[in-house]
């Protein structure tokens, strides 16, 4: 294949990151990467980078909603100074039921995508507004659908199927799985001495943590929707489903209707809790770190929910993998906090987890664990991006228009 510029989207509810890079056989070179951040403010940024890290554009434009925010972007990419795309991937976080499959996208398929917004409500309504966006303003350009789903596809039933009626097994409801590009991306580095038995811990403002044996996901901590699971920036985690009745009950007797009421606890459980909730503070574990230092109680409440809750997960995994070979730590929490590693990690020696708190002393790249400790504990950061490309590679070199759902 020669070789050809990938245009990279990642969306969120207030940014849009973006990367170039020239992917030819077997090679892989960023190009340059980019974002346009706080959407909804008067004050953004728009931000371009070449490979070596030099900014090329450094704006503080006002972003008032996504429209502006793409069109900012699109216009950067048209204006001759930067490669004219030859694809683009867009991660997209959720497909729903049907679709399963990183594949092209068409009209069609983003309508798909769409109907099961309200699984991923924070991430697929600006995905596919950009889908939609990006198929009109970059005409004859191939746009594919990387899934974060799509890791988490060998999940086996036992662990996929809900304890519900099937009546809302139909409906889709099941567990998914996220962040799986990002777990993906540790498997690719791993190449080629992948352990059998591994687990990654994906820690940052939303986090989850799975269960991976031989290179496939045989086990994840987030579900239906990505607010389950760990305890997060701002997400409960996994729940006493009669905590959720009880509050809905108290907010139904102020609140008329059912859509209304539950539109008010998704709120309650994906915006107020997790770090926030317990904090009262912020939903950064920076902020919280500094907090604990000065002495404040519920920061440091909210940091031990947080790293007990993730020994916990290691625990369970452990016993479902039948032992343990490496623990690998990604995510912005999972590379910068080093007190995070170390606390989830101190009480787990039984399980042959053993940190060295001078190796643990680094950021980035490392292998932090204790020279006789049995399991190998690393710390890699995710190359999200660059696995997106490599599926865009591999989908242009099959190119079909039929969906997979």
């Amino acid at each position: 294949m020669p070789s050809l510029p990938i245009l990279v989207l990642n969306s969120g509810s207030s940014s849009i990151k973006f990367s170039i890079y020239e992917a030819g056989d077997g090679e892989r070179t960023r190009l340059l990467e980019g974002a346009v951040d706080g959407i909804g403010t008067d004050l953004g940024k728009f931000w371009i980078k070449d490979e070596g890290g030099n900014k090329l554009v450094d704006q503080t434009p006002a972003l008032p909603n996504r429209a502006v925010a793409f069109k900012i972007v699109a216009d950067a990419l048209h204006s001759g100074d930067f490669p004219a795309p030859a694809a683009i991937g867009h991660r997209t976080v959720c497909g729903g039921p049907t679709v399963r499959e990183n594949q092209l996208i068409t009209p069609r398929l983003i309508d798909e995508i769409d109907s099961y917004a309200a699984l991923a409500p924070l991430h697929t309504p600006i995905a596919v507004y950009i889908m939609r966006e990006a198929l009109r303003l970059f005409p004859g350009t191939p746009n594919f659908a990387i899934l974060d789903t799509y890791f988490h596809r060998t999940i086996p039933e036992v662990a996929a199927r809900m304890p519900i009626p099937d009546e809302y097994v139909a409906l889709g409801v099941r567990r998914y799985g996220y962040h799986g590009i990002s777990y993906e991306s540790i498997i690719y580095q791993l190449q080629p001495n992948v352990p059998e038995k591994l687990i990654v811990a994906h820690l940052g403002n939303g986090a989850s943590i799975s269960a991976i044996r031989g290179g496939k996901c045989l086990d994840t901590s987030m579900a239906l929707t990505p607010t389950s699971g760990i305890i997060s920036g701002s997400r409960t985690g996994d729940i006493d489903p009669g905590v959720l009745i009880f509050i809905l009950k108290k907010i139904a007797e102020t609140t008329s209707g059912a859509l209304d009421a539950a539109e008010k606890l998704e709120n309650v459980v994906s915006k107020q809790s997790g770090l926030l909730g317990v904090s009262g503070l912020s939903n950064d574990m920076r902020d919280l770190r500094e907090s604990i230092q000065e002495g404040n109680a519920r920061a440091r409440l909210a940091v031990d929910k947080f790293t007990w809750t993730i020994a916990r997960w290691i625990g369970s995994y452990v016993a479902e993998l039948n032992g343990l070979d490496m623990l690998v730590f990604t995510g912005g929490i999972g590379e910068n906090d080093i007190a995070s590693r170390a606390e989830i990690c101190a009480g787990l020696g039984a399980l042959g987890i053993v940190v060295d708190p001078v190796r643990n002393n680094v950021r980035g790249e490392a292998v932090i664990s204790a020279e006789s400790s049995p399991v190998t504990v690393r710390v890699i950061p995710p190359a999200e991006d660059l696995i997106i490309v490599n599926h865009v590679v591999r989908l242009l070199a099959t190119p079909s228009a039929e969906l997979s759902f």
